[in-house]
């Protein structure tokens, strides 16, 4: 986004009308803004109450695809957060966005960090809270992992076994198909796929002199 020279010319000041802001975002949809100034203040449509005391802020960022992290400490205080909400972990994964405001031209911000809540812990002073950037959702497997051998438990849903079967007592699974199409008898619930290239098949191509692999 782009800032007004003023804006930019204030900051490179250092001027003490700087503060953060924090907007949470829960899951269903409850949004919560909290600043560090002693007033409240509305930044871009968002109303923003005292109650962001926070010890120690750290971000980190970068400009490639690994994920960044940040901690907070301090003190979270307002109506809408209560310890029977955070126990029961409705503030888990909140999305959380960090801006810097000028509180005396609340139309001059602009964003330091985007991330979720991670784990909060509760001390005598407050609370202590991991926050995950949005680049961490990169990270997470989405789908199935394409692989020779079944990636199901045996015994659950999936796999179908029926554990209190007499014959299956004391028997284990390597999740190969060899092993469930012996042992258990259970192809048809097979959740790998068995036929899939190996390695093999990769180097089977043309040598350096064009002989392909069935010449050989």
């Amino acid at each position: 986004m782009s800032i007004s020279d003023a804006f930019r010319a204030r900051l490179a000041g250092g001027a003490t009308t700087m503060c953060l802001c924090w907007r949470l975002v829960r899951a269903d949809g409850l949004v919560l803004g909290l600043t560090e100034h002693d007033r409240p203040i509305s930044v871009d449509g968002v109303d923003y109450d005292p109650g962001a005391a926070l010890e120690a802020a750290q971000f980190d960022t970068g400009s490639d695809l690994a994920p960044g992290y940040a901690a907070a400490a301090g003190a979270l205080s307002s109506d809408a957060i209560t310890d029977e909400d955070l126990q029961a972990g409705l503030w888990n994964g909140a999305i959380v966005t960090v801006i810097r405001a000028d509180w005396q031209h609340t139309d001059d911000w602009l964003p330091v960090w985007t991330g979720r809540l991670g784990e909060i812990t509760h001390g005598p002073e407050g609370f202590q809270a991991e926050l995950v950037s949005l680049k961490s959702d990169l990270e997470r497997p989405i789908g199935r992992i394409y692989s020779r051998r079944c990636d199901a438990i045996l015994g659950d849903t999936r796999c179908g076994v029926d554990l209190d079967d007499p014959g299956f007592t004391g028997l284990t699974c390597d999740q190969s198909f060899d092993t469930c199409r012996t042992r258990f008898q259970n192809t048809d619930n097979f959740r790998g796929f068995p036929h899939m290239p190996g390695v093999d098949f990769v180097l089977s191509g043309p040598d350096a002199n064009g002989t392909s692999g069935g010449q050989r």
